[in-house]
C-alpha cells in the first residue's frame, strides 16, 4: 500500500493520525520536524505536513518538493484559517489543506482523494503483468508469480513509478528500510531473481531496465 508521511511536532497528532491511516492499510512514516521530513520524503507516496515545524516549515518543505520537480501529493495541516494563509499554502505547493482542529477521518478521506487524483491504484497492469497491491499478488499472462516479500515490494515500488529511474540507495530505503546495514549489492541480487521470474533479461528487458550509473527503471507500457 502507499507510504503516507505524517510530519507534525505534536506526538499526539502523529499517534492518532498514524493509527487511523494504518487502519486503512497504509504504511505510515512519521517525522517530528522538518529535518527528519527531508530524509523521509523520497520514500513517501503522499505527505501530510504541518505548517509550523521545528527547523523547516511545512510550506518551505512543499516549496522544496515542487522546486525539485516532484508531483508528490501534499496535504497541509494548519491552525491558520485565514483565506490568505490558505492561499499561501496552496501557492507554496500544497494540493489541499485541513485546518486544526480536524477530524482524523477527514484527513484519511483527503489522503485517499489525493492518492486517487494522482492515480495510485490498487492494481497495476503492464504487458501481461498484473500486480495487485492490496492482495500482494502478481501474475504474468494469467500465471501466478511466486515472489518473496522483498521481491514483491521491489517490483511494486518500481511499477508504481514506471519510467522513473531509481538509484540503488533509494530502493534500499524504500524496500529494505533506512536502518538496513547491508550493501547496495543486495538490490542487484534481488533484481536478477525478479527478472528470472518475469522471463526478463538485462539485455532485452520487457519490464525492468538497468539505468547505467544509476540503478533501475520499470518500463512504461
Amino acid at each position: 500500500m502507499p507510504n503516507v508521511l505524517i510530519v507534525d511536532d505534536d506526538p499526539a497528532i502523529l499517534e492518532i493520525l498514524g493509527a487511523y491511516l494504518r487502519a486503512e492499510g497504509h504504511t505510515v512514516l512519521e517525522a517530528g520536524d522538518g529535518w527528519q521530513a527531508r530524509e523521509l520524503l523520497p520514500r513517501a507516496d503522499v505527505a501530510v505536513l504541518d505548517w509550523m515545524l521545528p527547523g523547516v516549515s511545512g510550506v518551505d518543505l512543499a516549496r522544496e518538493v515542487r522546486a525539485g520537480g516532484s508531483s508528490l501529493p501534499i496535504l497541509m495541516l494548519t491552525a491558520r484559517g485565514e483565506e490568505e494563509d490558505k492561499l499561501r499554502g496552496l501557492d507554496g505547493g500544497a494540493d489541499d489543506y485541513v485546518v486544526k482542529p480536524f477530524s482524523p477521518r477527514e484527513v484519511v478521506a483527503r489522503v485517499r482523494a489525493l492518492l486517487r487524483r494522482v492515480g495510485v491504484a490498487d492494481v497495476l497492469v503492464s504487458g501481461g503483468l498484473r500486480i495487485d497491491l492490496r492482495a500482494r499478488a502478481a501474475s504474468l499472462n494469467g500465471a501466478t508469480l511466486e515472489l518473496s516479500k522483498l521481491e514483491f515490494d521491489l517490483l511494486s515500488a518500481l511499477a508504481q513509478h514506471a519510467g522513473m529511474a531509481w538509484p540503488r540507495e533509494r530502493l534500499l530505503e524504500r524496500v529494505w528500510g533506512s536502518d538496513y546495514l547491508g550493501t547496495e549489492r543486495v538490490v542487484d541480487v534481488h533484481i536478477t531473481a525478479l527478472r528470472r521470474k518475469l522471463g526478463d533479461t538485462s539485455d532485452t528487458p520487457r519490464f525492468i531496465e538497468t539505468v547505467r550509473g544509476v540503478g533501475y527503471r520499470f518500463r512504461e507500457d
